[in-house]
């Protein structure tokens, strides 16, 4: 509470900051947690909900991984809207079918579970999945859904119950310092002070507005997003997240493979994809409803007023038209389309970390990464921060 030392201040609810807060309490520490919203509202309830290790880099897998397993014993704890149904990426043509059969090698090699399906095993565990688009899957068995507008609120919950834990919402920071030795001071917009050992600074706003200079000097890039949703569809179950052809063809894990440069060369040319960076991913809700995307276009800092904010009905035509390629459903009725934005670093592999002085960390900029590997992130981060 104000004026009360802690050993950590978070500033920034969203699932990177959630974590960090989750982990430092594990450690016995005294968390402070400053949001500037009255609940998250920015990428991380904004998203699939996928935690999906298999599509990372060597290096993001390894921490996908453990996430998995923070995931899996939060749940245990408390109901967070985690699911094991797996995930399945889903060829359509025969150089997809090849990266998979690649990767499948790769993930024996590296311990990690995961399955070839033909495509009568797919179509008979994903009902209505089109036999002319399937050329075969690839089955991660221990991988999560979850639904993002949910989990974030229920892990707030679940940290509130610790005595150890106070959190205040709409509590936006415009100052942030070191001041004597050995502590930092947050001044929230309604002049409340914070005190506590560190910080680390995870919410995107307030770095832009508390250090204009180094978020300047930063590579961080803007990505924008377009997601829809179906209306609920309960004649029909879709188990965990699926993954299809443009995805295999854009996904980090992928590129690992020996006819990686071979599929890049062949692939198939659809410019209206490639302009608006569109994947197709489905992931169907406890309700029924369907969850369809993305678009992805980005903008250097500066530049953001370029993505404009329209919703764009070319791009939900063709996530409904691409859909119906992939899979028969009973109706294709749209219930919500929304917008989404994040901060990456010019390398979508990397992420942005910055020290000031001895005490305020700034951590940003994990891109879409995050709701699959901030667990396993943030419990390295407060491991160095507190060693």
């Amino acid at each position: 509470m104000e004026g009360e030392e802690a050993d950590l201040l978070v500033i920034g609810g969203g699932v990177l900051g959630a974590f960090h807060a989750y982990h430092a309490l594990q450690r016995g520490l005294r968390v402070t947690m400053l949001e500037r919203n009255s609940l998250p509202r920015g990428a991380t309830v904004r998203n699939f909900g996928q935690v999906v290790p298999s599509g990372m880099d060597p290096h993001w897998q390894r921490l996908g991984r453990r996430s998995l397993q923070i995931y899996k014993a939060l749940q245990g704890e408390t109901d967070l809207s985690i699911r094991q149904q797996g995930s399945i990426y889903i060829a359509s043509d025969e150089c997809e079918l090849a990266l998979l059969e690649e990767l499948a090698e790769i993930n024996r090699q590296n311990e990690y579970p995961s399955e070839l399906m033909s495509v009568k095993q797919c179509c008979d565990r994903y009902p209505g999945l089109r036999s002319d688009y399937c050329k075969g899957g690839l089955f991660y068995p221990e991988e999560l859904s979850l639904n993002p507008r949910e989990m974030i609120h229920r892990l707030h919950r679940h940290l509130q119950t610790d005595g150890n834990y106070r959190c205040s919402f709409n509590s936006g920071v415009k100052e942030l310092a070191e001041v004597g030795t050995g502590q930092v001071v947050a001044v929230t917009e309604s002049d409340k002070r914070y005190y506590a050992k560190r910080a680390i600074l995870c919410g995107g706003c307030e770095f832009r507005s508390l250090f204009p200079d180094l978020f300047l000097r930063s590579d961080l890039v803007t990505v924008q997003l377009q997601m829809m949703r179906l209306k609920p569809n309960r004649s029909q179950v879709l188990p965990g997240n699926i993954l299809t052809g443009l995805t295999i063809r854009r996904y980090e894990s992928f590129s690992s493979c020996p006819s990686w440069q071979s599929a890049q060369s062949q692939n198939p040319s659809d410019e209206f994809a490639r302009k608006w960076g569109i994947h197709i991913l489905f992931k169907q809700e406890e309700d029924g409803g369907i969850i369809l995307g993305d678009s992805h276009e980005y903008a250097k800092l500066g530049q953001e007023a370029d993505l404009g904010f329209n919703l764009r009905q070319d791009i939900t035509d063709y996530f409904v038209r691409e859909g119906r390629r992939i899979f028969y459903l009973s109706h294709w009725e749209v219930d919500a389309c929304w917008m989404g934005q994040y901060s990456q670093t010019s390398d979508p592999s990397g992420i942005f970390r910055e020290t000031i002085g001895d005490r305020i960390h700034i951590v940003t900029g994990i891109g879409g990464k995050g709701m699959t590997a901030s667990p396993g992130f943030a419990e390295n981060q407060i491991g160095e921060m507190f060693s």
